[in-house]
């Protein structure tokens, strides 16, 4: 996120708590409480934002990490194209020994 678009995005936040406090005001809410009101749903929609964003991070749904998990793939898709047939049936069978060793010392 670009710091123009987080100064945007307060700038709107701020801007609807105004708008709500009008809204309620005109809808015959006296002053103290559409302050009052206003205030509460902002603090609600910033608690409910923050509980997604720990969803997400507690989750590794966040944007770097598909970021990281896209790059080591095409990584690993680029050496596996690069690699000689000779060096591809050698991985196999690394890959089987290795598999083997695991399987017998689970048992």
């Amino acid at each position: 996120m670009r710091r123009i678009d987080a100064i945007g995005i307060a700038f709107g936040v701020f801007a609807a708590g105004g708008i709500m406090y009008v809204v309620l005001q005109v809808a015959g809410l006296d002053t103290l409480k559409a302050g009052i009101w206003s205030q509460l749903l902002l603090v609600g929609g910033l608690v409910g934002w923050l509980l997604t964003y720990l969803f997400r991070v507690g989750s590794n749904n966040m944007t770097y990490n598909q970021q990281l998990k896209d790059y080591e793939e095409a990584v690993l898709q680029k050496r596996l194209e690069e690699m000689t047939p000779e060096e591809l049936a050698q991985l196999q069978v690394e890959i089987e020994q290795e598999n083997r060793s695991e399987a017998d010392n689970q048992q």
